[in-house]
């Protein structure tokens, strides 16, 4: 059966001026080169950038990418102060946590479209005070976040016959061990990026298949990487893992990995970046147009983290105890409290009206959570601020702003 030209242009026609597919709680979706209108960005037109652009295998991969950097070099060294059974459960009680943690990110998304970062959530719970002090923690923790992918300290193996010294169980100090368990808290704390990550999502619907794609790879590397490392090196194993290698084999690994940190770096400069561009322009038509004044922002915001992050990194030269340090005071901070308190938010009032065993569970859940996160921000912080004045303490180590090469790859 064939259709008439006419008919099958005006068909055509019809279906590329389709209108929007409408979610009820997120607002219009884009599925077409049209006008369309969001809580966070306001109307977006064709004469400016589409921030409603991603679908969700390319959301998954952002979110893994913004798991997968930096974290995984300092988790073998990890195992190696707690052992390698121990490692593994916390690593996967961690990855548990918060991936709970990033899907309560989506559902508060769903029932509070406003929210662009975790910032928009703390002031629906605590007001503006508790705004800005989340705003400023996010700000911080990214930005030293960045400046670890500039710097390390890798260790080395005596010379001679050497082999591996791994063990199943360590016996590690209490300040060592809260130290060892922020880095893998570190590893897993993108959670305040989901927030800008699914406000871009053409369908944020899609959310929760994303995250859980992401979970699975990112957890399934880390721990088969990190079990690999740690028991061809033992207590030998280097913080960052690429310092393990030999000489030739090293540069080689720096050399593949170089790009991927630049690319995280790149990422996490984007991601801070933009929240601060979000936030300055939010309101105004400067955010969804081509203006001067949004590029002047933009690139004021990108520049302004850059720098700001290798003072950081050139300030704090070590690594290990800071990716520790950074997990415990600011990862916590991100990724296990609010998200505890954002279910309470949704659900503590209706849940009193209606008391059920799930509901009981939950709110237990929560709490555990809050409580977690809170002793671990507390303990982590301790044993992380312990090993970065050993660290500066040790012979041959790097000070603050100095050019002594400590790749030890030449």
């Amino acid at each position: 059966m064939s259709y008439p030209p006419e008919q099958v242009e005006e068909a055509m026609k019809k279906y590329d001026d389709r209108d929007l597919v409408q979610s009820p709680s997120l607002g219009p979706i884009e599925t077409a080169n049209t006008v369309t209108h969001d809580a966070v960005f306001g109307t977006i037109t064709q004469d400016g950038p589409n921030y409603r652009n991603v679908g969700w295998i390319g959301t998954s991969v952002l979110m893994m990418k913004t798991q997968i950097g930096l974290g995984v070099l300092s988790i073998p060294a990890a195992f190696n102060t707690l052992g390698l059974i121990p490692g593994v459960i916390c690593l996967l009680l961690v990855a548990i946590i918060t991936t709970w943690s990033n899907y309560i990110v989506g559902v508060f998304k769903v029932n509070h479209p406003e929210v662009y970062g975790i910032d928009d959530a703390s002031k629906l719970m605590f007001g503006t005070i508790g705004r800005e002090v989340l705003a400023a923690g996010f700000s911080l923790f990214f930005m030293v976040t960045i400046s670890v992918g500039v710097q390390d300290r890798p260790d080395a193996a005596p010379p001679g016959p050497w082999s591996s010294d791994w063990k199943l169980v360590g016996e590690p100090s209490f300040a060592a061990a809260a130290s060892a368990i922020s880095m893998f808290v570190l590893s897993y704390a993108a959670t305040p990026f989901f927030f800008p990550i699914v406000s871009e999502m053409r369908d944020p619907r899609h959310y929760t298949k994303a995250l859980m794609l992401c979970q699975v790879i990112v957890t399934i590397t880390y721990v088969t990487v990190s079990i690999v490392l740690y028991y061809y090196c033992g207590s030998y194993v280097a913080s960052p893992a690429l310092g393990s290698a030999g000489k030739l084999i090293k540069k080689i690994a720096y050399g593949f990995a170089l790009p991927g940190l630049f690319a995280s770096t790149t990422l996490a400069i984007h991601l801070v970046g933009k929240h601060f561009f979000v936030r300055f322009l939010r309101g105004s038509r400067h955010l969804t147009s081509n203006t001067f004044t949004h590029w002047v922002t933009w690139f004021g915001c990108i520049c302004g983290c850059a720098i700001i992050s290798y003072c950081i990194a050139s300030g704090i030269p070590v690594f290990g105890p800071l990716i520790g340090l950074i997990g415990a005071l600011l990862g916590t901070l991100q990724c296990f409290q609010p998200m505890g308190c954002m279910w309470l938010y949704d659900n503590w009032s209706k849940g009193k009206e209606n008391v059920s065993a799930k509901w009981l569970s939950m709110v237990c859940w929560s709490l555990f959570v809050i409580i977690s996160g809170t002793f671990l921000m507390i303990a982590g912080t301790y044993g992380s601020v312990i090993g970065i004045i050993d660290a500066l303490k040790a012979d041959g180590a790097s000070g603050p702003w100095s050019c002594v090469d400590n790749s030890n790859s030449a």
